[in-house]
């Protein structure tokens, strides 16, 4: 569109141009007295005037035309620019909240294994101590029978001297 609307132009000055180069030339050499020639320049200058009025005129509509298209071109892009920045704005929101969601899930999910871990730790201690607890009696128990042996060997020594 912009390189018609440039050709025509290119087209429309050439034109203008050359009929006012053509219309000079014309002029200075056709066989007329001084009185018809400045009477013939100034109706042709007239008719020029006239004519680069109106194509200042087509100029400057067509201007205005393509001014008023590309500010409608641009009123649509901005459009179409906020419209995508909503639709990434509400995928963002979308993707944080599902991300958070899954951030809960994950984090309810570790204190659930992390609370029954500790309970098997916790049993496993328990469970140590009480194992511990029975080896000391049942090292103790051998200790003191020892003693009590003893004890009780010594009296039948005792019994056997008297």
């Amino acid at each position: 569109m912009t390189e018609k609307d440039s050709g025509f132009s290119a087209f429309l000055s050439g034109f203008m141009i050359g009929g006012l180069v053509g219309a000079v030339v014309a002029i200075l050499l056709a066989p007329q007295s001084g009185e018809e020639t400045r009477t013939l320049i100034k109706e042709k200058s007239i008719e020029l005037k006239d004519k680069a009025a109106e194509s200042a005129e087509e100029a400057r509509i067509q201007a205005e035309k393509l001014a008023e298209e590309a500010r409608i071109r641009a009123e649509q892009l901005k459009k179409q620019a906020e419209a995508l920045k909503e639709e990434a704005k509400a995928r963002a929101e979308e993707v944080a909240s599902q991300v958070k969601t899954k951030s809960d899930e994950l984090t309810q999910k570790g204190q659930v294994v992390l609370e029954e871990q500790k309970t098997k730790i916790q049993e496993a201690i328990e469970s140590g101590k009480k194992i511990t607890s029975r080896k000391q009696t049942k090292t103790e128990k051998p200790a003191d029978q020892a003693e009590t042996d003893k004890e009780e060997s010594g009296e039948n020594e005792e019994e056997k001297e008297s």
